[in-house]
C-alpha cells in the first residue's frame, strides 16, 4: 500500500512538472518569436565610411544624407486589374502602400487576408493595398483569382502579374511576400510568410506619415 501511494505521488510530481514545461515552452516561444518585419539597409560604401570621419560641424548633413541613402527606392513595375488595364506600381507614390504577393491556392496567403482585408476597409483611404496575384496561367489564371476573391468577400484591389513581371522584378519566389513602401516610394521594411493582424499593423505603422 504503502510503495502504490508512493507512485502515485511520483506521477502526480511528473505531471505537475511536465505541465509547468508546457506553459513556459509556449510562453516563451511567443515572447522570443523571430521578428517576421525585415528592414532593408543597403551596405555602407567606402565614400559614407570616410564621410564618418569629417569635421564635426558637417555631421548633420551627413546624417541626413546617409538617412536617405539607407532608403531604397522602390523598382517599378506593370501588372494589370481584372479588366486587363494596365497598372504600374508608380501609380500608387504619394501614399503608403502595402505590396502583397500572394496565389489562391497558398494555404499561408490565403491565411493572412481577412487581416489584409479588415485593414484595408479601416485603413484603406490612408493607404494604398496593392494585392498582386502571381498569375502564371496554369496554376493560377485572372478566373481562379477572381472567383476566390469574390467567393471570399474580400474588397481590397487585386491586380494579376501575368506576365510574371512585378514576380521578377522583385525577385519574389515564395508567397505570400509582403512590402511596406512609403509614400515616396522607397522600401521601409518587408515580411516572409504569412503575417498576423499585428505584424501587419506594425509594418502600417512604419510607412504612415509621422
Amino acid at each position: 500500500m504503502k510503495n502504490k501511494k508512493t507512485l502515485i505521488v511520483i506521477i502526480l510530481v511528473f505531471a505537475l512538472v511536465v505541465g509547468g514545461a508546457a506553459v513556459l515552452y509556449n510562453r516563451l516561444g511567443k515572447e522570443n518569436a523571430p521578428e517576421q518585419l525585415v528592414t532593408q539597409t543597403p551596405e555602407q560604401t567606402d565614400e559614407s565610411k570616410s564621410d564618418e570621419n569629417t569635421a564635426d560641424e558637417s555631421q548633420a548633413d551627413d546624417t541626413q544624407t546617409n538617412e536617405t541613402e539607407a532608403k531604397i527606392q522602390t523598382p517599378d513595375f506593370v501588372v494589370y486589374d481584372a479588366d486587363g488595364n494596365e497598372v504600374r506600381l508608380s501609380d500608387y507614390f504619394g501614399k503608403p502602400i502595402v505590396l502583397n504577393f500572394w496565389a489562391s491556392w497558398c494555404g499561408p496567403c490565403q491565411m493572412e487576408m481577412p487581416d489584409f482585408n479588415e485593414k484595408f476597409l479601416a485603413l484603406g483611404e490612408e493607404v494604398n493595398f496593392l494585392m498582386v496575384n502571381l498569375t502564371d496561367g496554369s496554376r493560377e489564371t485572372v478566373e481562379k483569382a477572381s472567383a476566390f476573391v469574390t467567393e471570399k468577400g474580400y474588397s481590397f484591389p487585386v491586380l494579376y502579374d501575368t506576365q510574371s513581371e512585378a514576380a521578377t522584378t522583385y525577385g519574389v519566389y515564395s508567397i505570400p511576400t509582403t512590402y511596406f513602401i512609403d509614400s515616396d516610394g522607397y522600401v521601409v521594411t518587408q515580411a516572409s510568410g504569412a503575417i498576423d493582424g499585428d505584424t501587419l499593423q506594425r509594418g502600417i505603422d512604419m510607412i504612415l506619415p509621422k
